[in-house]
């Protein structure tokens, strides 16, 4: 079924089918969000489903979670700044408010986002901006996902 693995998105990773993995890290996986209002949004997944809390996780797993966390943070940033216009910062959260799996955002900001916004969580952005089709992940992303990507493996050396 199409879209079948948002429903089990660390299952669907760790089976390989997640189509918005870009990396496997040592404790998560580094996807790229489904929407890209803010272009270059990625989400660090863990790889243990039952995992709800980084305070869950053993000392070391967490640790590991947290330098994920960072490494994708970085690769974030240094692809927007390369392949997008007008990139200002990262900002990282991990909220777990609404999904119960363990999961960093990695938000990119912008120059160019309106000035009443810039200052603000992303979650104060509009609600229907998350669900227009013009801001889901498509094709037209490749680049900044790829750009990513190629980050995340500049830093696993």
């Amino acid at each position: 079924m199409v879209g079948a693995w948002r429903d089990d998105r660390i299952g669907s990773a760790l089976r390989g089918e997640n189509p918005a993995v870009m990396r496997r890290l040592d404790a998560g996986f580094a996807v790229i969000g489904d929407v890209q209002f803010l272009p270059g949004y990625s989400v660090l997944l863990t790889d243990d489903p039952s995992v709800q809390r980084l305070s869950e996780l053993p000392r070391s797993r967490r640790l590991a979670f947290l330098n994920g966390m960072d490494r994708l943070g970085e690769a974030v940033e240094r692809a927007c700044r390369r392949v997008e216009t007008g990139f200002r910062r990262v900002n990282l959260e991990i909220l777990g408010n609404a999904d119960r799996f363990l999961h960093a955002h990695v938000w990119p900001r912008y120059d160019w986002e309106p000035e009443e916004r810039v200052r603000l969580p992303v979650w104060l952005y509009p609600r229907e901006m998350w669900g227009e089709e013009r801001y889901a992940l498509g094709a037209r992303h490749g680049p900044v996902r790829e750009a990513i990507g190629e980050e995340l493996d500049r830093l696993a050396r």
